[in-house]
Order: C-alpha cells, then structure tokens, then sequence
C-alpha cells in the first residue's frame, strides 16, 4: 500500500469512528520512536554517563552497578515528566487550533496557560505553596480562564477563531499583569519559586508530578482521537457539520472540556512551558499532511519537542549554563510565531 494521505481505513468504536491514514500512522510511529530515543540519550547523559545499551540494559533490570537509582529514580520521572507535559500541552493546542479553525488558538496565547500560572502564583503567595496546593491551584485558575476567555468570546463580534484568539490574547494581557503584581508582593523565596516555576522548568521534577499528567492523558487521549473525524467535519463549518450529522454543541463542548484539562494538568506539574501547544499540532499536520486534526500525531510530536528541547537546554545549548526548559521553547517558539504570523497575513486570515 503506498503512503499517501488520501487514503486510509475507517475504524468504529460505538458511535466513533477514526480514518486510519498510513502516512499518519508512519509519521506518528516515527515521532514516538523519535521521543523514545531523546528520552533513553537524556537517561544516560550526566555525571555518572551511561551507553544508551546501558540504559536499556537498566530499564530492563540489569545494567551496571549503581545504575538503577541514577536512571529510575533521579532521571526517569524527568524524562517521563517532560514526555507526558509535552503530549498534553500538544493536544490541547490541536484541539483549540480545530475548534478555531485558527493556528494561532493555543492554550499559551489564548490565556489558559497564563489563567493556571496566575492559579499557582496566587497558592505560592498566600497560601505559601505545598505540593498539592499549587499544582490544584493551577488547574483551578486555568479552568477559570477558560470560562473567561469563552464568555467573552461569545459575545464579540466577528469569526469565531479570530475572535477567540483576540479575546485570549486580551485576557492573556489581564493575567499577566496579575501575576506581575502577585510577583511584587511575594517574599524573595516565594518570588525565587514562583519565577522558576513560571518560567516552564523540569528540574526536580518527580513522579508525584508525572503521574497526574498520565492518568489524565490516559483518560481523555483516546476518546478525543476517536472524535478526529467529528472534530474534522466541525472545521467545515457549522451549517455543514449539523448537516452531516454532528451535533456541534455537543462536541465542542467536551473537547473544549478535554482541551482546558490537557493543557491545566500539563502547566501545574511542569509550569507554563511556551511555545509547544502552538507549534506541535501545525508541525504535526504538516508531515502527515492530513486533512484531519490527528491530536494522536500532534501529541507524540509534542513529546519529542519538549524531551529534546529538556536534554538541548541542560548545559549543551550554553555550555556549563543549565536553562530552563521554557526558556529554550520560548526562544524557538518565538520565531516560530512571527512566521505564523506572517503566513497568515499572507492567507489573508489575520
């Protein structure tokens, strides 16, 4: 069977279906293998070095001596941190990008992303942090955000993409100046956590953080892959998806739902990590070159990016420096955004 992304097979689970395209199947194989090889690379690089034949040797119950506690206990729930906060962030940006029809609609321009920082930063500030608290804390605020930035949505005027992301980025404004204050009124320790944490960082990440972030992907990631085809139909717009059957309150509403949660869950174990939700899905859909959302793809693209960009920033991208994770996906991400700026100019969408 040749690889193109015109074809593919339909798969049915009750009411869902999905087209299994193999171009996408490739592609998201590739990118996973992609994540995995970063992740086994980063397990074995440090002080006490191992071979990536070491680390699976590791991974497997053997390896060399001492090797267990470096890998399992110090390294892996970083690494597996760093997989599973990318793969959400990623398929919360594909989902706002299809529900907008606009790839500029990601949780860290749209203020979800900034509404769980203000969250966490409001814990750290008054309540004085803890490991639950700001992690609840964040969820809480991006969930608010959320409902903000969707009320006032409603009410504009205009397409609803361009609308959504301009409300976001209003909003985004609002919060940031929030968290800007709440900033000068921390103590010089709360302010040294809070900065850390909004910068998107991994260090000293552990499984309590990493374990959230599974179980809610493991929960919602499937059943938004099984509404792709829904989701592809709601891009043709609102008169064509309801004649072709789908009730689009219905499915905006739960993947707006899975969207807010995905992207909530992934700021409070790792903080706002910029950048990964608004380039993943479009990188993503530009290799399997599909006509579909494929959240699946967009979340194991998601996964590399951020595992490579965790091993780049720790001391290889400034020799002897290590950088915070978000800092290096905000520089990237940066150029990124005035290209996809500039490209929708260009298309006349902005």
């Amino acid at each position: 069977m040749s690889i193109t992304s015109g074809t593919g097979k339909p798969l049915r689970a009750g009411r869902f279906s999905l087209l299994v395209r193999p171009r996408t199947v490739v592609v998201c194989t590739a990118l996973l293998l992609a994540a995995a090889a970063v992740g086994v690379v980063a397990l074995g690089t440090g002080e006490y070095r191992l071979t990536p034949g070491q680390v699976l040797a590791t991974l497997a119950g053997g390896g060399p001596p001492g090797a267990s506690f470096v890998v399992t206990e110090l390294r892996l729930p970083r690494i597996a941190t760093g997989l599973l906060v990318g793969a959400a962030f990623a398929a919360s940006g594909g989902i706002f990008q299809s529900l907008a029809r606009n790839p500029l609609a990601s949780p860290d321009i749209i203020g979800f992303t900034a509404g769980s920082a203000g969250g966490a930063l409001l814990v750290i500030v008054v309540l004085g942090g803890g490991a639950v608290g700001v992690p609840l804390g964040a969820v809480l605020g991006g969930v608010v955000a959320a409902l903000l930035v969707h009320g006032l949505a409603r009410r504009g005027v205009g397409g609803a993409g361009g609308r959504l992301v301009l409300t976001g980025i209003g909003v985004t404004a609002v919060l940031g100046a929030l968290n800007s204050y709440l900033l000068t009124r921390a103590s010089f320790a709360e302010a040294q956590q809070a900065l850390l944490w909004l910068t998107g960082s991994l260090d000293g990440r552990g499984w309590s953080n990493a374990l959230p972030v599974a179980a809610v992907l493991v929960a919602v990631l499937p059943a938004v892959v099984l509404t792709s085809r829904r989701m592809a139909l709601a891009e043709m717009g609102e008169d064509a998806a309801v004649a072709l059957g789908v009730n689009t309150a219905r499915t905006r509403l739960w993947l707006s739902a899975a969207g807010v949660l995905l992207a909530a869950v992934a700021t409070s174990a790792a903080g706002p990590i910029p950048f990964v939700a608004l380039a993943a899905p479009q990188l993503a859909r530009r290799l399997t070159r599909s006509p579909e959302p494929g959240i699946g793809t967009a979340a194991a693209m998601g996964a590399a990016l951020t595992a490579g960009a965790d091993w780049l920033a720790d001391g290889r991208v400034l020799p002897g420096t290590p950088l915070p994770v978000g800092v290096l996906t905000a520089a990237l991400g940066g150029g990124y955004l005035l290209w996809l700026l500039v490209r929708e100019r260009r298309a006349g969408r902005t």
